[in-house]
């Protein structure tokens, strides 16, 4: 077995195998105000594995960098940054990712279509590795067959998944992926069984199972579904996402599940209709910070819920959700985090991720600093 795929870490006197994922959007460097978030801001003593978010691909098999500015020497050096974070934790793994909803899924799907293409396409992975000092790689295709994909993207990304690992091996990286967690749309992308065989781990993205996509307020991330559920509903959860991928021959150490630093808002139709269910007319406001409709991060949340909004928990669901007026959001805090964490000890599961650790409340303005990410490590590690 490769030395790396049962890893131990040893930090703050505390012996676990749980894996705590770290992922940080580089993007977040160019937020206003307290949103601004520069690898600086990053505590590599909270993480096991952090992994820089993103790099792409070409339709050659290269690998292209996203924000040369940003990321290269020549510029702020984001990469030399991200990986001299060992400095401050020598146990820690710094890993970066390919993808990401953004990148879609038509240049993947043509890449791993040919088998010479496949071959190119490893070898530039491992080069940029060694050239920026990562110790592994996230695959973030979003989605195989799906979004402009086709039906043999299962099978080949099960080979080049084969294929990297087996060139990976040789030189001691990591391979992990991230993937799409409801078995609605991981049924259309992965043969589960044998996708985590090549991977030392998988993320699980247990997170958007509802948004303003839908015509209904309904919350971000459940770890359970409510009574009034039923159907394809009654699947989008936490609970439902990872039993489905254990029943498909996924090995428990290797499921990471991913908790999100942030919410997923809507615009009530009728103010005095604010439960869940409440029909929506479309994206929640922007946030001063992360500026994007139907998304609020929980560093913006925290401080929305000290300006009179109505906080409410679904004992059901075990996740909050609040509103103010005809705004409305459903979340993760401090209790719905720790009980996911305790839902991942009691699963024996291989640990969670934070996606991204740049949206917590990462300067204590509500309180401590990083809420989210200390109370994963208070479970998984039993330390803060």
């Amino acid at each position: 077995m490769s030395r790396l795929a049962t890893t131990s870490h040893v930090l703050s006197g505390s012996i676990t195998d749980k894996k705590i994922v770290c992922y940080y959007g580089s993007w977040a460097a160019y937020r206003n105000g307290l949103g601004k978030f520069d690898v600086s801001d990053i505590n590599p003593a909270l993480c096991t594995h952090i992994i820089y978010a993103f790099i792409g691909i070409n339709t050659t098999g290269d690998v292209e960098i996203l924000d040369s500015w940003r990321d290269l020497p020549n510029g702020r050096d984001g990469y030399g940054q991200f990986t001299r974070l060992r400095r401050q934790n020598p146990g820690i793994k710094v890993m970066v990712a390919m993808g990401g909803w953004n990148e879609g899924s038509t240049k993947y799907s043509e890449v791993v279509a040919k088998p010479n293409m496949r071959v190119r396409f490893v070898h530039n992975v491992i080069n940029f590795l060694k050239e920026y000092d990562f110790d592994g790689f996230d695959f973030d295709w979003e989605y195989p067959n799906q979004r402009g994909g086709k039906p043999a993207d299962r099978e080949n990304f099960v080979a080049v998944l084969r294929e990297l690992r087996e060139e990976f091996d040789k030189h001691g990286y990591i391979l992990s992926a991230a993937v799409s967690a409801a078995q609605s749309s991981a049924s259309l992308s992965y043969i589960i069984s044998q996708v985590t065989q090549h991977v030392h781990f998988i993320n699980l993205m247990t997170y958007d199972f509802n948004g303003s996509w839908k015509n209904v307020a309904a919350i971000n991330a459940p770890l359970y579904p409510s009574a009034s559920e039923s159907a394809e509903q009654a699947q989008l959860n936490v609970n439902s996402a990872v039993r489905y991928w254990l029943s498909q021959g996924a090995p428990r150490h290797k499921l990471i599940v991913g908790i999100p630093a942030y919410g997923r808002s809507f615009t009530l139709a009728n103010s005095a209709n604010n439960k869940i269910g409440a029909p929506t007319i479309g994206a929640g406001k922007a946030g001063p910070y992360t500026q994007e409709g139907g998304l609020l991060g929980y560093n913006e949340i925290c401080e929305y819920l000290a300006q009179r909004w109505t906080v409410v928990r679904e004992r059901e669901q075990h996740v909050p959700y609040a509103f103010n007026g005809n705004q409305w959001v459903g979340y993760d805090d401090v209790i719905s985090v720790q009980e996911k964490a305790n839902y991942v000890m009691s699963m024996n599961l291989g640990g969670m991720m934070l996606w991204t650790i740049d949206t917590d409340d990462f300067r204590g303005t509500c309180g401590e600093k990083y809420p989210l990410l200390r109370t994963i490590n208070r479970v998984l590690r039993g330390n803060v």
